[in-house]
């Protein structure tokens, strides 16, 4: 046998200990060959002090293995504690979360006999870059960050995917009607390197109507691409109707570092009762086997899985009189899987795991970036912190201003309020003011112009908060026009 395949294990939170422990007896059991290092995270390592919810010596162990199996942890509330699995993702750059959901009809109770997909999340982006702000005492803001090469590497993994096991179609969802820039590089780039799988069927949602139809007839949906949030909500949703987010396991993949834990929670409520159902890090732990190349373990534990499954050992969150046989605890669930070992199912599905297609190194892929654009200053939104009216913002902005910058708008949560504005539109405290050169000859601005121009604000005693620079790349805006622009 060859040497081990060395990997970091974290028992994590609530009922993590338990289905951690139930999951590594079946891979030892099965004839997995692995060296464990176990670390600590989570809620016992927030409470002492480390508020990233893991230790420095923890990255060194993550960095030697290159694997992480991790169980589900506990986040404590307030403190400016960060949700470590995000901080993990990111950190070590595992930018595609991949979850598989499929039903297990007729043993497990669902409404879709016939759902089996793979959601491919982004995973670094997105809302989750985690860039919050309170701009006014009314008014809090969170940046969505979508960039091309990240999308570039969430659509081309999906492809890939899809080739690799055999998948004949990818969807990707998006809201690009809305959000035209972000939601629309997305888009495009995903039209881009669909180009390169004419094998594969291509087809494109709105993310409120997909999912929609993803909850109502799921098995229209083979792969499913998506930005980080939607990704998030969907993964869950389907994991829901497939049976049990309990039977949801996850891989999350970087170019270097691979990380597996399941979708659910550390469910405290339950912790210390045995009665967890451990099928969720162990599916989790399946995909680990075949990332490290031990298909032959990883056929041989899900087909004993599904056996037991199929013959009605059930844990009590899928247990139902009609489709079960026999309620058991997690150790219970652990040693009938064991038991079954070197058996397949017979009306379930079996799996037989083949060596996966190596992924191309990202360096060496083909790149769809364009050249760079060419990019112009044309102009500055100003947002201030105002409680009065937009008439009279208006009228103190253009006494205090002067110089080749113009007010041209003002919004409120993005409605036009002046000029013409409608008196029913309801405002807060919060005003983005757009400024133009009034030279339509002359539309170039210096950032010499815009410090000018704050400093008038400055003077005039008016709470600016923040600036985004108006761009045009290539002669096009780089910035979403307002009413009447």
């Amino acid at each position: 046998m060859s040497n081990p395949t060395p990997i970091t294990v974290a028992y994590g939170d609530g009922i993590g200990p338990e289905i951690m422990e139930a999951t590594l007896a079946i891979l030892d059991a099965a004839g997995a060959s692995l060296e464990k290092e176990v670390i600590r995270i989570g809620k016992e390592v927030y409470m002492a002090g480390h508020t990233s919810g893991i230790e420095e010596s923890s990255w060194d162990s993550l960095r030697r293995t290159k694997v992480f199996l991790k169980a589900p942890i506990t986040t404590p509330q307030g403190g400016g504690y960060k949700s470590l699995n995000v901080t993990i993702r990111k950190t070590l750059g595992l930018y595609a979360n991949v979850r598989t959901c499929q039903s297990y009809h007729p043993f497990v109770q669902t409404k879709h006999p016939k759902m089996d997909l793979a959601i491919i999340r982004e995973n670094e982006e997105d809302t989750y870059a985690g860039i919050e702000h309170r701009q006014t005492n009314d008014v809090y803001q969170c940046l969505k960050l979508i960039t091309r090469p990240g999308s570039e590497k969430i659509c081309r993994y999906a492809f890939e995917y899809a080739r690799t096991h055999g998948r004949r179609k990818v969807s990707v969802m998006v809201k690009d009607n809305i959000m035209k820039m972000t939601d629309g590089i997305f888009h495009q780039v995903f039209k881009e390197i669909g180009e390169e799988y004419a094998d594969i069927e291509k087809e494109s949602w709105i993310i409120d109507i997909g999912t929609a139809r993803l909850a109502d007839t799921p098995e229209i949906f083979d792969v499913i691409v998506l930005p980080n949030l939607y990704g998030d909500i969907l993964s869950d949703v389907a994991a829901q109707i497939s049976g049990s987010v309990g039977l949801g396991g996850s891989a999350n993949i970087g170019e270097h570092i691979a990380m597996f834990e399941a979708i659910h929670g550390s469910a405290p409520d339950i912790a210390g009762k045995g009665i967890a159902n451990p099928s969720g890090l162990l599916l989790s732990a399946i995909l680990m086997l075949n990332h490290i190349g031990q298909q032959d373990v990883a056929t041989l534990v899900h087909n004993a899985w599904l056996k037991t499954i199929e013959e009605g050992i059930h844990t009590g969150d899928i247990f139902r009189e009609a489709t079960s046989r026999k309620r058991v605890g997690t150790a219970e669930f652990s040693e009938a899987l064991i038991s079954r070992l070197g058996q397949r199912p017979e009306i379930l599905h079996p799996v037989d795991y083949k060596p996966e297609r190596p992924q191309v190194e990202h360096d060496e892929r083909p790149r769809t970036s364009p050249p760079r654009s060419k990019k112009d200053l044309v102009g500055v939104d100003v947002f201030v912190e105002w409680t009065g009216n937009a008439d009279d913002l208006a009228a103190r902005v253009q006494k205090a201003t002067g110089g080749i910058l113009k007010l041209i708008l003002i919004t409120n949560r993005g409605v036009k309020v002046w000029p013409a504005g409608n008196p029913e539109t309801f405002t807060v405290d919060h005003w983005r003011l757009r400024f133009r050169t009034g030279d339509k000859d002359k539309p170039l601005v210096s950032h010499r112009t815009i410090i000018d121009l704050l400093t008038s604000f400055e003077r005039a005693g008016i709470d600016f908060i923040k600036t985004e620079h108006l761009c045009n790349f290539d002669g096009k805006p780089g910035y979403s026009l307002g009413q009447g622009e």
